[in-house]
């Protein structure tokens, strides 16, 4: 016998969604459907309260005008046995004996409607009697006094009883309108949200089919009056846009930097496992020299490659109170270069930096300029308003305007100085922006007579005082005797 298969179906999250799906569109619409019934229902009692408050008045007036043609009658001695009908009024008039003297054709020789009068200190009474002597159905009957020489006579008027609701048809309307109005609310849901629900569907079924090898596909944009399933379609489209710029950065990234790893490591084996094969013929130190050269090299792209890391995972900076000038200047002491430095270095230009990534950037861009200068490097430091700005000029070849963005993507290196620039990683003016921009300054290669002029530009800040009195009290005066322009 053949066991159970409990594989699980792969329709299951689609059969799932679509439960999701049905379920969310029964219950917009019978929560919807239910609150619009709620308030119809209350609208509908309010106006049957309204029209059974006015059919009650009517009736009450259509009494009481009975009244006012009866009485006279009454007093002035010219009452009939058989009174004029009104619509749905019955009267009768009893004298002191109470004998019925006068009433209407469908209370003719009939006994009083009714027993109950008013009280001695009013003249008239109500009841609804279900129904009167002599008369069918539930009738509001009317007790009034009316004096005579011989006593108080009674006059009963009998009026059809009005409802709460007023009449049938005002029910009916109220019914309908409600059940209509409830109708349209349920169908406008559905519309609505089965219309939304499809949009929101089609943008799912399109992030569930995306992968990394999909990322140039994008999910639908409504075309209807959708706005807010337009922004949402809208602003997920920006995401997979910078999600696809990220991942081809990262597969570029990750292809270049596997390509400069590579390349010392191929020539390193190469050379020991030609020394191993002729370990007789070998210079032992000059091979052990080049190989130490290559381990070099690989240590400087493994040090840029976790630097670029800590930048990229936004590692907080600890930024202090620095005058940019000093600083420059201190690091200019600090190292010797093959080439010819010319400071412009103004002092007390301050800014709120982390030294030691704004050391490694001025490195950075001393080490470019060094690979590419002919004989000399100007270095400047300077206020230009609320900016304080640094600047690396070299007298070499310079950069073409259109490469200029290029430069700073990481692993770049034009063909143009790529012998003259061997060893460098490829990473260092990347590295640079990346910490200018991490200080909310910009880091750009403006336009000079001769060479590449590398700007930095970073907010200034107030001196601090106690810095201030420690600059000029200091003896760092060589750094800034040369002539400064403003």
């Amino acid at each position: 016998m053949k066991a159970p298969d409990h594989t699980p179906s792969t329709d299951w999250p689609e059969q799932m969604s679509n439960w999701n799906r049905s379920s969310v569109l029964v219950r917009r619409t019978i929560g919807y459907s239910a609150v619009a019934a709620l308030v119809c229902t209350g609208v509908s009692l309010l106006f049957l309260v309204v029209v059974g408050s006015k059919d009650a008045d009517t009736a009450r007036a259509r009494a009481t005008g009975a009244w006012d043609r009866t009485v006279p009658l009454i007093r002035e001695g010219y009452l009939p046995s058989i009174l004029p009908a009104g619509q749905d009024i019955a009267i009768q008039v009893l004298d002191t004996r109470q004998q019925v003297v006068a009433s209407t054709p469908q209370l003719a020789h009939k006994p009083p409607m009714a027993t109950f009068r008013a009280t001695s200190t009013s003249v008239h009474a109500e009841r609804v009697l279900c129904p009167p002597a002599g008369l069918t159905g539930c009738k509001t009957v009317f007790s009034y006094k009316v004096y005579q020489p011989d006593g108080p006579w009674i006059l009963y008027v009998a009026a059809p009883t009005v409802p709460w609701y007023g009449n049938t048809a005002a029910l009916s309307f109220a019914i309908g309108m409600s059940l209509l109005a409830t109708a349209m609310t349920a169908a406008g849901t559905f519309h609505v949200v089965k219309r939304d629900m499809t949009a929101v569907d089609a943008i799912r079924t399109e992030l569930a089919e995306i992968t990394a090898s999909h990322l140039h596909r994008r999910v639908p944009v409504a075309c209807n009056n959708q706005e807010e399933i337009k922004l949402l379609a809208g602003t997920v489209n920006d995401t997979l846009d910078r999600l696809e710029g990220a991942y081809k950065r990262l597969r570029q990234f990750t292809s270049d930097a596997s390509h400069d790893l590579r390349n010392p490591l191929t020539a390193m084996r190469a050379q020991l496992e030609d020394a191993l094969m002729h370990p007789h013929d070998t210079d032992w130190p000059k091979m052990t020299g080049a190989v130490l050269a290559g381990v070099d090299r690989l240590q400087a792209i493994v040090t840029d490659l976790l630097t670029l890391a800590r930048l990229d995972a936004r590692a907080p900076l600890d930024l202090s109170a620095t005058d940019l000038g000093r600083l420059v200047g201190e690091e200019l002491d600090r190292h010797a270069y093959r080439m010819e430095i010319v400071r412009n270095l103004r002092q007390n230009v301050f800014v709120d930096c982390d030294r030691l990534r704004i050391t490694r950037l001025l490195v950075n861009l001393l080490d470019n300029a060094e690979r590419h200068a002919s004989s000399r490097i100007t270095v400047s430091v300077r206020a230009d308003g609320p900016t304080a700005t640094l600047e690396v000029l070299d007298d070499g070849a310079g950069i073409a305007p259109e490469h200029r963005e290029r430069v700073f993507d990481r692993f770049t290196r034009l063909e143009a100085s790529r012998d003259r620039d061997s060893g460098g990683t490829g990473l260092g003016l990347a590295i640079a922006r990346e910490i200018a921009e991490a200080h909310q300054g910009t880091l750009t290669i403006q336009d000079s007579e001769r060479g590449a002029r590398f700007v930095l530009r970073l907010p200034v800040r107030e001196a601090p005082q106690t810095s201030g009195r420690s600059e000029r009290g200091t003896g760092h005066a060589g750094f800034f005797s040369y002539p400064v322009s403003p």
